[in-house]
């Protein structure tokens, strides 16, 4: 693939992305609203199911690679100094990376 595709590829990973971050979020809506938890401990009843487990995960990493497109595109179209557009790329993905190693380790803390 060459160079001038890269921002078709940052476009497709956003749209796939998005598609499973806004089925998982009507999961999650539906799964409230139907048959809340009734306390702490349903929750992370449920959340300890395997699949349930699996697809927070991957929701998870998703949305770290989808917010990293997103806040890399932003800074890449509107930052023009490059030393000040470096620093805010190194600072936008070590907080996007520590926020969703955290949402991971939360899952996966949660049914221990």
């Amino acid at each position: 693939m060459s160079r001038h595709a890269s921002g078709l590829m940052a476009w497709l990973m956003q749209r796939a992305t998005a598609v499973y971050l806004a089925l998982a979020a009507l999961y999650l809506l539906w799964f409230v609203s139907v048959d809340p938890p009734a306390d702490h401990a349903a929750l992370v009843a449920w959340i300890s199911q395997p699949l349930v487990r699996l697809g927070v995960l991957l929701a998870v990493s998703l949305l770290v690679a989808h917010s990293w497109v997103g806040v890399r595109n932003v800074l890449m179209d509107y930052i023009h100094p490059l030393w000040l557009r470096l620093a805010l790329l190194l600072l936008g993905g070590g907080l996007v990376l520590a926020s969703g190693l955290w949402l991971m380790w939360v899952v996966m803390v949660a049914g221990v």
